[in-house]
C-alpha cells in the first residue's frame, strides 16, 4: 500500500510522518525530489533528492516523476517513479509526505494501492504560528504558504481520511489506526 499523508504547510504532517515511521519501521519513506537549495543539516537522498532545475525538467520530460509541482519561488518538488515502482514490485508499503496536489496525483495513478490521509490544522492562526516557529522561511514565503491553505483544505473532501491535528499524540494515534486497519486487512 501507498500511505499518502498531505496537509497545508504547518499542519504537522512531517512530524506525524516521522512518528509513524518510528512505529512502522517496515514502511519505506518516499523521499521527494526538489530543486530548492539544501537547508543546514539536510542530506541528499535522506531528506530530499536535490537536483538542479535542468535535470529536474529532463526528468519531467522523460516521465520519471509520478507527480510534481512548482511551489514557492519557482522550486520544483516531485516523487520519483522508480522508487514507487520498485517498492510495489517488492510488495513493500510506502509512506509519503507530499502536498495536496501530489497526493491526488498519486491516487489517480495508484487507485487500488493508495490511501490518502489529510491532516487538518486546528485553524489558520495555529498554522501561522507553527510556520513562524519553524524559522526556516522568510515572512514572504510564509505568506505564500498561507495563501494556499484554503485551496488545500478545500481538497480534503477528496481524501480517504481526514485527521484533525489539534493534539499531536491523538493525530498520530489516528493515522496509526488507519494504517493498521489496512495492514490487518491485507494479512
Amino acid at each position: 500500500m501507498l500511505y499518502v499523508i498531505a496537509a497545508p504547510s504547518g499542519a504537522g504532517k512531517t512530524t506525524i510522518v516521522k512518528k509513524i515511521l518510528e512505529q512502522f519501521p517496515e514502511l519505506i519513506f518516499s523521499v521527494s525530489a526538489t530543486t530548492r537549495k539544501k537547508r543546514a543539516g539536510e542530506k541528499n537522498g535522506v531528506d530530499y533528492f536535490f537536483y538542479d532545475k535542468d535535470v529536474f525538467l529532463k526528468m519531467i520530460a522523460n516521465n520519471e516523476l509520478i507527480e510534481y509541482e512548482v511551489i514557492f519561488k519557482g522550486d520544483y518538488y516531485g516523487t520519483l517513479r522508480y522508487l514507487v515502482e520498485d517498492c510495489l514490485k517488492k510488495g513493500q508499503s510506502m509512506l509519503f509526505d507530499v502536498d495536496v496536489k501530489g497526493a491526488l496525483a498519486i491516487k489517480k495513478l495508484y487507485k487500488e494501492n493508495s490511501v490518502l490521509i489529510f491532516i487538518m490544522p486546528p485553524d489558520n492562526e495555529t498554522l501561522k504560528e507553527r510556520l513562524k516557529k519553524r524559522a526556516t522561511e522568510s515572512s514572504e514565503q510564509i505568506s505564500e504558504r498561507i495563501k494556499r491553505v484554503d485551496l488545500e483544505i478545500g481538497k480534503a473532501k477528496d481524501f480517504d481520511y481526514i485527521v484533525l491535528n489539534d493534539n499531536l499524540e491523538k493525530a498520530v494515534s489516528e493515522v496509526k489506526d488507519i494504517i493498521l486497519s489496512f495492514i490487518n486487512k491485507n494479512n
